[in-house]
């Protein structure tokens, strides 16, 4: 019926089906569905028209890992084929497998802008260890970066990145015995970015 009131042919409905993977069900109806294939049907109302834009709200709740994994990538081949994708959603780490730029809404008003790129790129929290952590921690803060004591010799570092960290430690015949870092995750800048927003009002 989506497709008679756009005016496109019976041909129309095969392609969509077929392009979500569904045209073995065509003749169900769609409380016979699971969620996953009720999801997909959704998707393929929505490209009947072919558009060169594409708005979902929320399209992987439910969803189990294998109707995740396919939608993931059938939302990646229609960027990569031109289209524009909008996805809304707080599954947070399926987006940022997804996403490339995201979008902070929060009180209704866009709060931050950025990409999934600069949000991982980020320098994060490097943990190092030491047999001597005092010198390790008086060198990373005399380059600016900002240290925390652990257990077992361990300090954990912001403000410089692991490889900083290491060049540091290797100019001063310094040894490390382990040397790591987390970088951010999408949920952590989500967090902080909604949670400014919040205490500002």
């Amino acid at each position: 019926m989506v497709a008679k009131g756009l005016g496109l042919p019976k041909s129309r409905v095969d392609e969509v089906l077929d392009m979500v993977g569904l045209r073995e069900a065509a003749g169900l109806r769609l409380k016979a569905l699971s969620l996953g294939m009720a999801q997909r049907v959704g998707i393929a109302q929505a490209m009947l028209g072919n558009p060169p834009v594409l708005i979902l709200d929320e399209p992987g709740n439910g969803l189990d890992p294998h109707s995740l994994r396919w939608l993931r990538t059938f939302l990646c081949d229609l960027a990569r084929e031109g289209r524009a994708v909008l996805v809304s959603s707080h599954l947070l780490p399926e987006m940022e497998q997804l996403a490339d730029g995201v979008v902070v809404l929060a009180r209704g008003k866009v709060v931050a802008q950025t990409t999934m790129r600069e949000i991982t790129t980020r320098t994060g929290t490097v943990t190092a260890q030491s047999p001597s952590p005092d010198r390790l921690a008086a060198l990373v803060e005399q380059a600016g970066g900002t240290t925390r004591p652990l257990q077992d010799g361990m300090i954990s570092i912001s403000g410089l990145d692991r490889f900083r960290v290491g060049a540091l430690a290797a100019a001063d015949s310094l040894p490390l015995t382990w040397l790591d870092e987390r970088t951010s995750s999408l949920e952590e800048y989500y967090l902080s970015v909604a949670q400014e927003e919040f205490h500002i009002r």
